[in-house]
């Protein structure tokens, strides 16, 4: 069974941590780590991880300073020791056979780069499906971020650690552009194995900020040109809108402007 590093980060966190830290000791696939980042939490997030620290398996990390998502997810990253490496946020939550299922399909399948579909709930209800592509490249990519971090186990062997850049917003979008420069595909595993947790804060998020950092990455960190860029990211927009309001009328949209993607039944 190989080792599988699991990333961290965690910032005034200790409403839902326990939850999610939880969901990684329900796992079936139990030869793991869990590389905890506190980003200079300034409630009792210390506090909710202490007793979890009794099992082996469970490390943390206190930063001095506060890194922000990116930087504190590197500092993980760092000192990880796993063959794969995976993501989950504080206050989201796995599925109990989330590795499992990551690791079996990755090893039968030749797989480098592996993620899958998930769930948005709020409150505790209002689920709703994200359904990912079959697999996606580099160029569909650029189009919209289809693939969920919460999701997202990918193997150091073939191409070494993979870092987060360090922007404000979307590092992670910015991250799979860069794997994906090497993996030519990443694969979908094909199962609901993980819950997004969506907050007030998220609800109400700024739109203008998300095109912003979404036309930051294409045209600063990626090259592409303005046009490119812009168009790239009204078609994000668009696609982001439709993905909370409407899964059937988003896959149409998503099958109409970007060839050769698939999504599974």
């Amino acid at each position: 069974m190989p080792l599988v590093s699991i990333v961290m980060p965690a910032y005034n966190s200790s409403d839902y941590i326990s939850e999610s830290i939880l969901s990684i000791l329900n796992q079936s696939y139990t030869h793991w780590e869990l590389i905890i980042v506190n980003d200079n939490s300034c409630d009792s997030t210390v506090n909710v991880i202490t007793p979890y620290l009794n099992d082996k398996r469970i490390k943390l990390i206190n930063n001095i300073r506060n890194l922000g998502g990116a930087g504190s997810r590197n500092v993980a990253i760092e000192q990880s020791k796993g063959r794969y490496i995976a993501f989950l946020d504080s206050d989201d939550l796995w599925h109990a056979d989330k590795l499992s299922s990551h690791i079996q399909f990755m090893t039968e399948n030749n797989v480098g780069f592996s993620y899958s579909n998930y769930q948005q709930f709020y409150n505790d209800k209002n689920n709703t499906l994200i359904t990912a592509p079959v697999r996606v490249n580099y160029k569909q990519m650029l189009k919209s971020n289809f693939i969920g971090c919460l999701t997202v186990v990918y193997d150091t062997t073939l191409f070494g650690k993979f870092y987060f850049p360090e922007t404000k917003k979307r590092h992670d979008f910015a991250l799979w552009l860069n794997m994906l420069k090497k993996f030519d595909y990443a694969y979908n595993v094909g199962e609901v194995l993980a819950n997004y947790r969506v907050h007030n804060a998220s609800l109400s998020s700024n739109k203008k900020d998300a095109f912003q950092s979404y036309y930051y990455i294409l045209r600063n960190l990626e090259g592409l040109s303005f046009f490119r860029s812009f168009i790239n990211t009204i078609l994000f927009t668009i696609l982001s809108l439709l993905k909370k309001k409407n899964n059937t009328l988003y896959l149409f949209f998503v099958k109409l402007f970007i060839s050769n993607i698939q999504f599974s039944k």
